[in-house]
């Protein structure tokens, strides 16, 4: 505005032009002056327009809505440390993280569009594939990060349970859309048991841990550092507790994955790329220092326990991210004859509708380069 409030003086001089000939000479500079700085200041006033324009566009972030499978606790610091220090954002991403309620609440609402991207249970995701053959938006696994799947068989030493065999006969709990408790047909085949003779109790997921202290049942599934430290916060010693981890007793499942629905992988890959590779650099600042993870937590969420979220995150990158099958296979990646195993096993367990072709929801085409990936110490 300034630019063309300068030119008034010279607007008077050329009306000025017309009605004194003896200044007509110096009219016609003034009028030529004049059209210089009108000129000058349009050009000066696009240069502006432009800049801001290129401006706008150097920094426009595609906004990417992603879900979490559970509360915000230890587990969650592999994407929030990389929300709190900016790495994100470096990408050109406007990320918006928010906590979860399980895995199969996460497939659906990627699948409805409610999210662009989320971390489930691979096995939900499967599931949701054999059940929805014709679903117009599916789930698509992008990034393995829980290369085993944390499921568990708990008990307390005091049950008399050691083994998977001495299962049979006792009274099993969970929550009916827990992980473990979905999966059991997998492992009681595995185990040489009969999926068919247990009876199951289902409960809230806030009752699980307390209904197995109080003897109310023998056993439950569970994630395994959700469940040993939920019983650790009700007074239940480390020692006091039996753990049966699916991995260790022949179920090779994988766990959790970074998931992106069909339409915003079509619609902005180099975003999902983006966003792999920010998560890749602050899951290997997670796993140097556990404990400025945890404080990424405390920012999204103040009430935690600093002490219990530090060690649940540590029991997790040990158990599920930092396995002996993790490093074998590397660190976002899957081995195809396993997840085709997986897929097969999860049908016949789950009870599909149709067979699930490993093919078509999992993808490598977006992971970091092998350097980005080398996160696993």
């Amino acid at each position: 505005m300034p630019l063309f409030r300068a030119a008034t003086p010279f607007e008077a001089t050329a009306a000025h032009a017309g009605t004194e000939p003896a200044h007509a000479a110096s009219g016609a500079a003034a009028s030529t002056a004049r059209r210089r700085w009108l000129q000058l200041g349009m050009a000066l006033g696009t240069a502006l327009v432009l800049s801001t324009q290129f401006a706008g566009e150097a920094h426009a972030q595609t906004k990417v809505r992603f879900q979490l499978d559970w509360r915000f606790e230890g587990p969650s610091a592999l994407f929030l440390l990389g929300e709190q220090k900016g790495y994100y954002k470096a990408e050109k991403l406007d990320v918006s993280i928010d906590a979860g309620n399980g895995s199969g609440n996460v497939v659906n609402r990627v699948a409805s569009g409610t999210y662009d991207m989320g971390f489930a249970d691979l096995a939900s995701v499967m599931e949701f594939y054999g059940n929805n053959p014709d679903a117009k938006n599916k789930p698509v696994a992008v990034m393995m990060v829980y290369n085993n799947t944390p499921a568990a068989v708990l008990a307390l030493k005091k049950s008399g349970i050691k083994t998977p065999h001495d299962l049979a006969g006792k009274k099993l709990g969970a929550p009916v859309f827990d992980a473990g408790r979905r999966a059991f047909p997998i492992f009681a085949k595995a185990n040489g048991l009969q999926a068919s003779s247990f009876n199951w109790q289902a409960m809230d997921p806030t009752l699980r841990e307390t209904m197995l202290m109080r003897g109310d049942l023998d056993a439950i599934t569970g994630f395994s550092f959700t469940s040993i430290l939920n019983l650790n916060a009700r007074g239940v010693k480390d020692e006091d507790i039996v753990v049966l981890p699916y991995p260790q007793y022949g179920v090779k499942l994988y766990g959790n994955a970074v998931i992106a629905s069909e339409d915003f992988l079509k619609k902005n890959p180099e975003a999902v790329k983006a966003f792999l590779r920010a998560f890749a650099k602050s899951a290997k600042d997670v796993i140097a220092k556990p404990e400025e993870g945890i404080k990424a937590v405390k920012a999204r969420d103040g009430i935690i326990d600093e002490k219990l979220e530090t060690k649940r995150l540590k029991m997790a990158l040990d158990s599920v991210v930092k396995s002996p099958d993790a490093r074998a296979e590397g660190f976002g990646r899957i081995n195809k004859p396993r997840l085709s195993l997986m897929a097969s096993q999860v049908a016949d367990a789950f009870g599909t509708k149709g067979r699930i072709n490993p093919d078509n929801l999992w993808t490598d085409a977006y992971l970091p380069s092998a350097a980005e990936l080398d996160v696993l110490r």
